[in-house]
């Protein structure tokens, strides 16, 4: 290592990343959330491994420089987004790629779940209960998925190879993405109704009491996008009173979901810890991701992935 490697400051969560490749061309320096506000002054790079934490955006306000870049392990920014780093010149980077087709993947499970009734299937099995019912054809159904990014159109491709009519909605139509206007016509006659949206000013919360009495009685709601999206109170009454047939949630607005929370015990709701995208090696493909952005920056190339820090994720995609 030069004296004039770079300072990589890593916001670590267990295991920790591996960046071997990296041995000699940087300086690494491990730090916890207690610690990074008075470490930042001190590195060029930043690494939120520990992309649960929001310690980015509570220790990035404050006196010294700052890191010239910033990379978070995860598609959403908004653990770590504030008007100050939104304002500075620091590039934002995030793990667009590397969750797209295992979100899909887990998003088609629910869909077919739901429309084989394997839930119920499984609990009669533990009762010893041999009841006969008829489930539904998922070909010939309609889905709409809200989120037009690298995340919702992999879900799309998944749902039309299972035969599923898919309208895919973005912040701004365009050729094969319909625009917020069309929301409402199009989750009224979905059967599947997908949130894969970042989590921005627009967005927050837009799965709403409206959103859910607009929804068939027969739809089935999932949210692999971020938990801010949904009213959950919302959610709860129109699961309750069956205004919609069922959901699916992989994320939360408090995460771990608290062990008292009612969401746990609700009609026809499906709960996962926040691990749609997570597939067996994904951490050594986040770190593999990493490595090679950090290659072309200490080249002086221009970076992937790069944030619109005002908008909140990767445009143009």
């Amino acid at each position: 290592m030069t004296p004039s490697s770079p300072t990589l400051l890593v916001l670590d969560a267990d295991p920790p990343p591996r960046l071997g490749r990296l041995t000699g061309r940087a300086r690494i320096v491990h730090t916890d959330a207690a610690r990074l506000a008075e470490r930042l002054p001190g590195a060029d790079v930043l690494l939120v491994w520990d992309f649960t934490s929001h310690a980015v955006r509570e220790a990035w306000p404050g006196d010294g420089p700052r890191p010239r870049w910033v990379h978070t392990a995860s598609a959403g920014v908004d653990h770590l987004m504030c008007p100050e780093l939104a304002a500075s010149d620091t590039v934002v980077t995030n793990a667009r790629g590397i969750f797209d087709q295992p979100i899909a993947e887990y998003v088609a499970a629910l869909v077919l779940a739901a429309a084989k009734d394997l839930p119920r299937t499984l609990e009669y099995q533990r009762e010893r209960t041999w009841r006969h019912r008829e489930t539904r054809r998922v070909a010939g159904t309609r889905a709409c998925v809200v989120g037009s990014g690298p995340i919702g159109r992999a879900i799309a491709r998944t749902l039309k190879a299972l035969g599923v009519t898919t309208a895919l909605v973005g912040r701004v139509p365009r050729t094969g993405v319909h625009g917020p206007a069309d929301l409402d016509r199009l989750i009224s006659r979905a059967d599947w109704v997908i949130a894969a949206a970042p989590l921005t000013g627009q967005t927050y919360r837009m799965f709403d009491a409206h959103r859910f009495g607009v929804m068939q009685p027969s739809a089935f709601f999932v949210n692999v996008g971020r938990g801010d999206l949904v009213d959950e109170e919302a959610l709860a009454r129109a699961l309750t009173r069956r205004w919609i047939a069922g959901a699916a949630l992989d994320v939360f607005a408090a995460e771990p979901l608290p062990a008292d929370s009612p969401l746990w015990e609700l009609p026809g709701l499906v709960a996962s810890p926040h691990m749609s995208g997570d597939t067996v090696g994904w951490r050594d493909e986040l770190g593999a991701q990493f490595v090679e952005l950090y290659e072309r920056w200490a080249a002086g190339r221009s970076l992937r992935n790069v944030v619109d820090k005002t908008r909140g994720y990767v445009p143009g995609h």
